[in-house]
């Protein structure tokens, strides 16, 4: 049995682990950070909210008024793809076109969130800017795997992840570093940088009060010219196991043995098959074109026709030319 997750954090243009994809499988939890430089925070979710042959089930937390919870956010998220759902319905296999929104209280401490096939999520609050951040804990097979989100340090984090396998906790830009690369005034980076996120300092101070077996540290820009510093900083407060995330790294996490190495990636790859058996299309769901708008189409059946009869030869099919326009009715 192997099964998947892919936990959508904070993808700002400044957010090293934007989104982390998790698999457990056998005696193993296997995480990879992965990044999106250039989405707002919905990027993640945006980005995969695209019609397979399952629908997406995506979980998150309330917020202090329903309008800035999960839910609220998601239904947002599909009202705004209505055109693009449009596009699409009555042409493929739709099934995965839904997004399954699972709300739970921001307010809930170490209480499941998840709970099948032997895995267990559990929630407690972070705290970050205003009500709502949540952090995550996540075991499998008696391992452990905390994750902070943006967050300051906490009571609860001290408390219930106490010697987990993997803790990858927000560790911010020093102050100094939000001044002389962001352009912070002093007075903004040190309250961004210790008030409103962990500083480096204060992450090594978390990981030593907590003593996992091994302490990640994410969420800056983990360069050349940034990690050194963030190293040292954090060496003030913390002398145990250590790995600053970059992008594609990887962690395999056994009962006798944890590993940390880099992916090896191709960039040019084309989407996964898909693991379902596709379905023809609910032509019910298809939205109508106007006549007005079909009457400008140029079918060029003398260019269409080949294309029609190369595809059914290859596939064994006999799929018919549509009349002008988009469908054939």
């Amino acid at each position: 049995m192997k099964l998947r997750f892919l936990l959508a954090f904070f993808a700002g243009v400044v957010a090293t682990m934007g989104v982390l994809a998790l698999a457990v499988s056998g005696d193993s939890i296997v995480a990879e950070a992965r990044a999106d430089r250039s989405s707002t925070k919905a990027g993640p979710q945006l980005d995969i909210y695209y019609p397979g042959t399952e629908d997406l089930a995506s979980g998150g937390p309330s917020g202090h008024a329903p309008e800035y919870g999960t839910a609220y956010a998601m239904d947002r998220m599909q009202e705004m793809y209505t055109w693009d759902v449009g596009t699409r319905a009555g042409f493929v296999d739709f099934r995965g076109g839904v997004l399954e929104v699972h709300e739970f209280p921001y307010d809930a401490v170490n209480e499941v969130i998840f709970d099948e096939n032997g895995v267990v999520i559990r929630s407690f609050p972070a705290i970050h800017a205003i009500d709502g951040a949540v952090s995550f804990i996540l075991e499998w097979n008696d391992l452990t795997f905390a994750y902070s989100s943006d967050t300051y340090p906490n009571k609860w984090w001290m408390e219930h992840t106490q010697g987990a396998d993997i803790s990858i906790h927000e560790c911010f830009l020093p102050s100094a570093l939000l001044v002389t690369k962001q352009g912070f005034t002093p007075a903004e980076g040190l309250n961004v940088g210790t008030q409103a996120h962990t500083s480096p300092e204060q992450f090594g101070r978390v990981m030593s009060l907590t003593q996992p077996r091994l302490a990640v540290g994410y969420h800056f820009q983990n360069d050349f010219d940034t990690a050194p510093e963030v190293h040292t900083r954090v060496r003030r407060t913390y002398d145990g196991p250590l790995a600053l995330a970059e992008d594609y790294m990887v962690f395999n996490i056994t009962s006798d043995d944890l590993r940390v190495r880099m992916s090896a990636i191709d960039e040019a790859i084309w989407p996964s098959a898909a693991q379902k058996e596709k379905q023809p299309p609910d032509t019910s769901k298809m939205v109508p074109m106007s006549d007005f708008v079909r009457s400008g189409a140029q079918p060029m059946r003398d260019v269409v026709e080949p294309i029609y009869a190369e595809i059914n030869e290859r596939y064994g099919t006999d799929i018919p030319v549509p009349g002008a326009g988009q469908t054939d009715k």
